[in-house]
């Protein structure tokens, strides 16, 4: 095995402890959806899986159907939803890989049926709700309007009743999404929900009903407990990071799972007003030492955080000093006693209220935690701890 001067370490005790405070908000009826598209957030896709099937998780959401194969390749069966776009030429996969597909068309919901229809099958789908996302669903109201129960679009009580009407088609589930569940005024949140609630009444009375209503992300399964229906996606609380700094914290407590460290490469003592990285933006007020670190924003540690963003040796915090590199971040490590090449250096970590925490780090960036740990590269190798 070669050795690797920057690694992720993945406490995967931490995923398990979330998905069990998650449930712990749960009713025994509702189901778990965990979020693990996107290399589960960063983690790592097949273990993650794991972890979280065991723990209790009753179902699996991705983006894409290639992230569903891997998990089918992977040798785990549960349900697994695509909640994004599966291009028409291969959705004969998903009967191939019994994937359930996301909808929000009924031209593809057309294909759909035509691929099973041919394979003499059906074709798992949820129907995409757009209460006021602004991405993907179906419109089911005018949106631009103040809502007021009644005005429900008959349009889009036939397109799901079309759509629900396809051979090779079973209409399993339908969901919305929320676009501000994790702001203090709920306001908008309730909002999308009363739509959601009215248009699924309005289909009932039509004869249509669902299996698995959803609506609730991580910030409503904290915070409104009235949406969680008949399944919660959990998408950032499975790694441990709250959707926000407005949601009640007191209700569960959760364990960042993630630690990305590095090693320092090169060490040099140097003097007062001695020019550090490219452009000799970072400079030295006093003799000192400059330490190289094998991190760059190739894996992930983001440029913008040049002459920003601090990271960990021993129980030292030490500045970054100059532009981070594409592959070397450079430190000013000259309070830190006894210093050495070869010294293991936490980049970013579960170090609450530490200017190396996840959190802390994206609220340098004027970003969130998602973008923080979905940034980390590939190239990064996962370390499992059990």
């Amino acid at each position: 095995m070669i050795p690797h001067d920057v690694w992720a370490e993945i406490d995967l005790t931490s995923i398990s402890y979330n998905v069990r405070q998650i449930k712990s908000l749960l009713s025994a009826e509702t189901r778990l959806l965990a979020a693990v598209k996107a290399n589960a957030y960063g983690h790592g896709l097949l273990e993650v899986t794991g972890q979280v099937l065991s723990a209790g998780a009753d179902a699996l959401g991705v983006a894409r159907i290639s992230e569903a194969i891997e998990i089918r390749e992977g040798g785990f069966d549960a349900p697994i939803l695509i909640f994004g776009h599966t291009p028409a030429a291969v959705v004969s996969r998903l009967i191939d890989y019994d994937l359930t597909q996301a909808l929000w068309s009924y031209e593809t919901a057309g294909i759909l049926s035509d691929a099973a229809r041919a394979r003499n099958t059906k074709v798992k789908v949820h129907i995409n709700i757009d209460t006021g996302m602004g991405r993907l669903g179906i419109l089911p109201c005018d949106l631009t309007r103040p809502y007021e129960p009644g005005h429900i679009l008959s349009d889009a009580v036939k397109m799901v009743e079309a759509v629900c009407g396809l051979p090779g088609i079973e209409p399993e589930g339908i969901y919305t999404h929320f676009a501000a569940s994790d702001e203090p005024d709920k306001t908008s949140a309730l909002r999308q929900f009363a739509i959601f609630s009215e248009f699924i009444e309005r289909l009932k009375r039509k004869g249509i009903e669902f299996k698995i209503r959803h609506a609730a992300n991580s910030a409503a399964i904290i915070d409104m407990p009235e949406t969680h229906l008949d399944m919660v996606r959990a998408g950032i609380s499975i790694y441990g990071y709250y959707p926000s700094r407005s949601v009640d914290t007191r209700k569960i407590s959760l364990r960042p799972a993630l630690t990305l460290k590095s090693r320092i490469i090169h060490l040099k003592k140097v003097g007062a007003g001695f020019k550090v990285s490219y452009g000799g933006t970072g400079e030295t007020d006093r003799p000192t030492i400059i330490a190289t670190v094998s991190v760059g924003y190739a894996d992930g540690y983001s440029r913008r955080l040049s002459s920003k963003g601090k990271m960990m040796i021993g129980n030292c915090l030490v500045p970054v000093i100059g532009r981070v590199c594409m592959d070397q971040t450079m430190l000013n490590v000259g309070d830190v006693p006894g210093v050495r090449v070869g010294d293991d250096v936490v980049v970013l970590g579960s170090q609450n209220n530490l200017p190396i925490a996840v959190d802390e780090i994206a609220n340098i960036l004027n970003t969130i935690s998602y973008e923080v740990l979905t940034s980390i590269a590939h190239r990064v190798p996962r370390e499992y701890l059990r």
